[in-house]
């Protein structure tokens, strides 16, 4: 039979200070917690400077060539600096108005962009389901393949007069006209995507008795949208494009008639002015949309 000895706290705390031995310990500063500092990460300079340097050599070679023309010109072509000192007082104030055909280029801009959303919206409206059903039925591919062709390579300036002919005026037909340059590629990529999709998808389809609008929200659009967004991102370009040269014909507020209007008014300055102004509004919807595309795709397609 084992008995068990138990011992209380107190004395065996006792015994523990009995046994062991006094040392004399001198009174020691409280501790602090010194925190590591965390590693820096280095910083990697010729990555940067590598994204740095070429696009302002590439800025460099292009103020360096136009200097070069302002200076053997005869005719007074205006120098860079002549032209930032012009877009300083341009932008000074942008939105003022001074009449139906005297305003700053920030209302044409804004009239430009009105014009491009509703003709870019229209097209992307009736493009991206056309583009659906001609990848999705092969009677309708061979159907419509000849005519897209065929009206495809049109320049966008010969649609102009059909638009005026038709809606009996300046702005609707500037709308018509970005309608139907941009709903080509909205079309086309959209078809394409449509007809690449794996056949086995297809297959599960039929075999799980999946209706026609469950295959293309669940099957077709995920799949195609990588497509269908480089089709949207190829017409807006085309749209920015063309309502420029719309703009010139049709008159009224816009970028394309603030340029015309500048010409008819020999001021070189502010023509160079508005094609910066065009290639950065242009850059930013290019650069926007780019942004969508990678976001809605999957990283396969990124890659």
């Amino acid at each position: 039979m084992v008995s068990a000895v138990f011992h209380s706290p107190l004395e065996m705390t006792a015994a523990t200070t009995a046994a062991a031995p006094v040392v004399a310990h001198k009174p020691s500063a409280p501790r602090t917690a010194v925190a590591a500092a965390p590693a820096r990460k280095p910083v990697d300079l010729h990555r940067f400077w590598m994204r740095v340097l070429p696009p302002l050599a590439g800025f460099g070679v292009l103020v360096l060539i136009w200097e070069l023309v302002a200076l053997r010109s005869t005719n007074g072509f205006p120098s860079p600096l002549e032209t930032w000192k012009q877009a300083l007082d341009v932008f000074s104030d942008p939105f003022y108005s001074k009449g139906p055909n005297d305003q700053g280029v920030g209302w044409n801009v804004l009239s430009s962009l009105k014009r491009v959303a509703l003709g870019f919206g229209l097209a992307a409206a009736v493009g991206i389901p056309a583009g659906f059903a001609i990848g999705r039925f092969e009677f309708l591919s061979r159907m419509f393949n000849p005519l897209i062709s065929l009206l495809r390579p049109v320049s966008p300036l010969a649609w102009l007069p059909i638009g005026l002919l038709v809606f009996k005026g300046a702005n609707p037909a500037a709308i018509w006209t970005i309608f139907i340059c941009s709903i080509w590629p909205m079309i086309i990529n959209t078809a394409v995507g449509v007809q690449r999709v794996p056949s086995d998808y297809m297959n599960v389809a039929r075999v799980l008795d999946l209706s026609e609008w469950k295959i293309v929200t669940r099957i077709l659009f995920p799949a195609v949208l990588p497509y269908m967004l480089t089709g949207v991102r190829l017409a807006v370009g085309t749209a920015w494009l063309v309502i420029v040269a719309a703009e010139m014909l049709t008159g009224g507020v816009g970028i394309g008639f603030w340029v015309w209007d500048e010409w008819n008014n020999l001021n070189v300055k502010n023509i160079i002015i508005a094609i910066f102004v065009i290639g950065m509004v242009g850059l930013v919807l290019e650069f926007a949309l780019i942004k969508i595309a990678t976001a809605f795709t999957f990283e396969e397609v990124k890659s």
